[in-house]
Order: structure tokens, then C-alpha cells, then sequence
């Protein structure tokens, strides 16, 4: 191991981190950072605390800026490479501060003007500071995050209009979704029209992702075009039921994350070209209409073709399926009240490497961080994930969670794939062999999850964690196979 230099400013110590940040952070006003109803939450919330007045609304509520400064210090250890004979880029700690600041102007109740300025760092880490080459954050300088126009009341009037960028979570946030934990996020170019009534919607939209570009302005990607409908309602009154049709048009070739392929300096990246379809459902229990209990389920499936690279290329036939599902029990009158939940989520991996069918299931845009263990090893794609967690509230503004996940790929003809959906983990060998030719064992670990959340006032909130890694037999098939440690101290400050 390297004698760390003056630039690291924190190690994996838990009691070093819970010491070395204070931050701010502001949480969005109630209308004023949305692009819209969170699609699958509009109406399961079946309690609404009222809220305290806005310092930053003006004019009756027709003017509204909202704000938010967030700092997190990170520490990791073997989480990119899972070797610890060496010193790996990764193998550091960071700070990522994170500003936004917007404003929401609502002359009348059909029509809303928002926009959105966000400038994100990343300091103190040996990593390259390009925006998403080998799992940096890197830099992007006050630039454009949101910015679009809403026309349409639907108390009065059913259909609703949102143009321009956007940032766009449906469901649970597993296939489409603004990644709230990234210091960038994620936003899109749309256009939606929502029909709404009481116990019922559904929007149609077309989008293209927005991509960070670290020099010059983000820009979302003109041949990666997003078409899809969303539909949701609450004529059960026992839960949620939401379907979907989505369908991906992407004509370019954009290098994936693999630090062995050529990298974008500017810091984009999405993959090779695909058009495919996805299918799905989705159903959530309404909160404290079960008496304690709550569920979600989800399952897709997906058709259409990949490409090694260009349309021009090698071309496979997709299809492939994911599903997830999950349910637990809150002991509402025991001492604070403890919640335990069970969870299992599958995505298919291709079969066969050598043929031109692939059963790969494609992520597309998703918010993966607190669904397959908070490390962000692993995505919804090529994995069996089995997860059992436990939350108690000691205090009513304090909460904390453990997670236990165990791992194995889906088919070991098929890559490790990190959060993004992408990026593998290890394509060889130490000797250069193939890892998908090798029969090597589907097991690929343990991981434990330890979070605390302290909200200190309304607009101010500090969460910490600690995460470690238990290797399995996959990574001592492939290569080096240490355990891996992450740990982080968050502050949150927002309006």
C-alpha cells in the first residue's frame, strides 16, 4: 500500500469521517424544482404535515427560488478493483459539493416557468477529473440543469403540457429516473402530455438524455431519442398499479466506462447503439392501508436489437426480462419502530457470448444507488440480489438503517455490471483469458450496509454510512478478490 499523500483528506475511518465535514443543504419547495407529479407517489401519501412559509417565496407564492448546497466526503477502498496489492485510482478519499439554485415563476395556476442553474466539484481525489471516466464525479461549472415551461391545471382542466429540460423520475426510479445520489443527477429534453383525473394518468413522452460535458454546455445527446407512455392509477385503494411502454432509438456508438475502451474527454458517455423495446408493470401498496404491511412489485421485458457499436455493426437480437419484489412489516407501537423488510430483484445476462441472440437486460436510465447496495457495485442487469433490512427511529428525527444484500450473476456468460448499467467490473483474466468463458462460479459476494439520517431542522440534514464488501467465489475465479470498503458523511442544505 502507498504512503497517502497531503491531498487525501480522509481514510475509511468512520469516526474520521463523521469528523471531517460540515455542510448545507435545501430541500425543493413544493412545486417549484418538479417537472411534474412524482408519477407513481401523487397519491399514496395519505398524511401531509403542514408546511412552514418559504423565506425565498414572493408575491403570493408566484415567485419562488429554491436552493440547495449539498457536501459529501467519501472514502473507498478496493471498490473499483477489488485488489488491495495495489493502489488504485479509486482507492482514496474525495469531496463532492453540489450548488443548485432555480426559480419558479407562476403568474397563474396553468402556467409555470422554472429554471435551474447547478455547479458540481469534485477536490482532494487522484482520480481524472473528467465527469464519469473510471466512477469519477469530475467538475461541470454552473451550467444548465432545468429549464422548461408547464401549461395546464389539471384541478381544472385534465391535460397538462411540460416542454422543455427536465428532471424525470416514474416508479421506483429503476429504468427512468433523475440519479439523486450523482452530483450531477440526471435530467432530460422532453416533451410530455399528461391526461389526469381523480384516481388516474397517463403521459406520453419523448425525450433524449442530458449529458455532461465538463468544458462546453450540457447538451442532451440528438441520436439518443426516448419515446414512452406511463400510466398510473389508484382505483385499487389498497395500492398503486402503474404500466409502461418505452422504446430507446439510439443510432450513435458512445464508449462505455471500461478503462480499457476509448474515453470521451469531455465526459460522455452512454453506450453502443440500440433500438429496443421494454414492456412492464408495477404495483406499491398505499402507505398504512395494510396495517403495517407494504409491498412492490415490478417486472419488464424487453425486444429489440443491440449493436457492437455503430448501426453498422454486429447486430443482436434482445430479449430479456427483469423483475423485483419486495415487502416488509412496521411495528408501529414497539419501541422505535422498527420496520423489516425482505427483497429480490433479478435482471437476465446473456447466455452465450458467441451468438448473435442477447439476453442482456438493458437498464436504460435508472437511480441504482440505494436499491443494489449502496457500494453501487451492481445494477439492474445480469444479477440475483437478495437483500433483507432493518429500520428503527431511536428519535423522531433520527433514523437508521442495515442492509444485508447477497449477490450472484444471473449467467456468467455475461459481465459484472457496475450501477450505470454499463461499465463491467473485469472483462479478463490476470492471464487474459475471457471472463465469460472461464465457467466460473455466479457467486459474487456479501454486502453490508450501515446509515444513519439526522434531519437537524426542516431544510438541514447530515447522513453517514459505512458499507463493506465480502468477495465470493467470482471474483476469486476472475482475479483479485479483496474485500472493499466505502464510507461517507453527507450534509444536506436546501429551500
Amino acid at each position: 500500500m502507498r504512503t497517502y499523500s497531503s491531498r487525501r483528506i480522509v481514510g475509511i475511518n468512520a469516526g474520521h469521517l463523521l469528523s471531517g465535514v460540515i455542510a448545507l443543504s435545501f430541500s425543493d419547495s413544493a412545486w417549484a424544482g418538479d417537472a411534474g407529479p412524482s408519477p407513481s407517489d401523487k397519491k399514496e401519501t395519505v398524511k401531509v404535515e403542514k408546511k412552514e412559509p418559504n423565506p425565498l417565496s414572493f408575491w403570493d407564492g408566484r415567485l419562488v427560488f429554491d436552493l440547495e448546497e449539498r457536501i459529501r466526503i467519501e472514502a473507498r477502498e478496493n471498490t473499483r478493483d477489488f485488489d488491495s496489492s495495489i493502489d488504485d485510482d479509486n482507492d482514496d478519499s474525495w469531496l463532492l459539493n453540489r450548488f443548485r439554485l432555480a426559480l419558479a415563476v407562476k403568474p397563474v395556476s396553468w402556467l409555470k416557468v422554472y429554471g435551474q442553474l447547478q455547479d458540481v466539484r469534485e477536490a482532494y481525489s487522484d482520480r481524472a477529473n473528467i465527469p464519469g471516466v473510471r466512477s469519477a464525479e469530475g467538475d461541470d461549472a454552473a451550467d444548465l440543469r432545468q429549464a422548461y415551461i408547464a401549461i395546464g391545471d389539471t384541478k381544472k382542466f385534465p391535460l397538462l403540457l411540460t416542454v422543455g429540460r427536465q428532471a424525470i423520475t416514474y416508479g421506483d426510479a429503476r429504468l427512468v429516473a433523475d440519479s439523486r445520489w450523482g452530483n450531477f443527477g440526471r435530467t432530460f429534453d422532453a416533451i410530455r402530455l399528461r391526461f389526469e383525473e381523480s384516481n388516474f394518468w397517463v403521459e406520453g413522452f419523448v425525450m433524449r438524455p442530458v449529458q455532461i460535458r465538463r468544458h462546453d454546455f450540457d447538451d442532451s445527446d440528438s441520436a439518443d431519442n426516448f419515446y414512452g407512455v406511463y400510466a398510473s392509477t389508484t382505483a385499487l385503494k389498497f395500492q398503486t398499479t402503474d404500466f409502461y411502454v418505452f422504446y430507446r432509438d439510439k443510432s450513435d456508438n458512445q464508449p462505455d466506462l471500461d478503462p480499457t475502451n476509448k474515453i470521451d474527454a469531455e465526459g460522455s458517455w452512454n453506450g453502443p447503439a440500440a433500438r429496443f423495446a421494454t414492456i412492464g408493470a408495477r404495483v406499491k401498496s398505499t402507505p398504512a392501508a395494510l396495517h403495517g404491511w407494504d409491498y412492490t412489485a415490478e417486472a419488464a421485458y424487453e425486444n429489440g436489437d443491440l449493436y457492437q457499436s455503430t448501426l453498422s455493426s454486429t447486430r443482436y437480437n434482445l430479449s430479456a426480462f427483469a423483475a423485483h419484489v419486495s415487502g416488509g412489516y412496521t411495528f408501529k407501537d414497539a419501541m422505535w419502530t422498527p420496520r423489516i423488510g425482505l427483497e429480490y430483484d433479478y435482471a437476465s445476462g446473456d447466455s452465450n457470448p458467441n451468438d448473435n441472440d442477447s439476453e442482456s437486460f438493458q437498464n436504460l436510465y435508472p437511480s441504482n444507488h440505494e436499491k443494489y447496495g449502496f457500494m453501487d457495485e451492481f445494477s439492474w442487469r445480469n444479477i440475483h440480489d437478495a437483500r433483507v433490512q432493518l429500520n428503527v427511529q431511536p428519535m423522531k428525527k433520527l433514523n437508521l438503517e442495515a442492509d444485508c444484500h447477497a449477490f450472484w450473476l444471473a449467467d456468467t456468460s455475461d459481465y459484472w455490471y457496475r450501477s450505470n448499467g454499463i461499465s463491467t467490473l473485469r472483462t479478463r483474466t490476470p492471464d487474459g483469458r475471457d471472463v465469460r468463458t472461464i465457467g466460473a462460479s455466479n457467486f459474487a459476494g456479501q454486502e453490508v450496509d450501515l446509515t444513519a439520517t439526522y434531519e437537524v431542522t426542516k431544510n438541514l440534514k447530515v447522513q453517514t454510512g459505512y458499507s463493506h464488501f465480502f468477495a465470493g467465489q467470482y471474483l476469486v475465479d476472475t482475479g483479485p478478490h479483496s474485500d472493499a470498503d466505502f464510507g461517507y458523511v453527507m450534509t444536506t442544505l436546501s429551500f
